[in-house]
């Protein structure tokens, strides 16, 4: 077998193109600026309450979000934008001890109390991950689903994180996403402003990361249920 020897130049040059690779990723324009700043020194117990309420609709329906994601046993999952843990918990005893659930947040505070409240309720299949705005911080062809709800809206460099989405995903591998319809039949003034995309966009920017939509859930009213998968290769 033959071996290629670099030289010291080639090592350089190589070196230099990937920096400029990797620049190229974080070049990337926010599409909203700051929105994740409530979230740098979040208080726990307020967003327990806003969250996991009765009159949310994601919350009020939970259990049939899922039921609907097909989750079983020994799988791994992704909770991306966890939050306060909510789907992280039913994930962690839907997939059961042989499984294990990822409880992804750019919040630290969110982080640590999921992995806390988990533990306390017996859990011990769930991993804290501390991600970034630009990457989900996962192993690759590491999860065979990745679930995003109500968070989708608060991807500052959605480009970004849906490469890295697809590349800790398996082949075959299912992404969820739910998140608030800009319709003011069925959504407020600030879910309005607050929300940048609607179903369309938002389907667009996760195909043109590579993504198949291969179903939606008529669960909701006021979200979207949306279902793709990581093409197989």
């Amino acid at each position: 077998m033959k071996i290629r020897v670099f030289t010291h130049y080639q090592i350089i040059a190589l070196a230099c193109l990937l920096a400029l690779l990797a620049s190229a990723v974080y070049a990337e324009t926010s599409v909203s600026p700051g929105i994740n700043r409530g979230y740098e020194n979040p208080d726990w117990q307020q967003w327990i309450d806003r969250f996991e309420r009765t009159g949310r609709e994601v919350y009020d329906r939970r259990h049939a979000i899922v039921d609907a994601s097909c989750a079983s046993p020994g799988m791994t999952v992704a909770d991306i934008g966890a939050g306060t843990g909510l789907f992280t918990r039913l994930f962690a005893r839907r997939v059961g001890p042989n499984g294990r659930v990822y409880a992804v947040d750019i919040s630290r505070t969110f982080v640590e109390n999921i992995v806390r409240t988990s533990r306390e309720a017996g859990l011990t299949n769930v991993i804290g991950v501390v991600d970034n705005d630009h990457e989900v911080m996962l192993p690759p062809n590491s999860i065979d689903i990745a679930f995003v709800s109500d968070t989708y809206h608060h991807f500052e460099y959605p480009r970004s994180i849906m490469a890295s989405i697809l590349a800790a995903l398996r082949d075959g591998g299912k992404l969820i996403v739910i998140d608030f319809r800009r319709d003011p039949r069925v959504n407020s003034d600030w879910v309005m402003e607050h929300v940048r995309a609607d179903r369309e966009v938002v389907i667009a920017e996760i195909e043109d990361a590579g993504f198949e939509l291969i179903e939606e859930k008529p669960l909701l009213r006021s979200n979207y249920y949306l279902v793709f998968r990581k093409p197989v290769h």
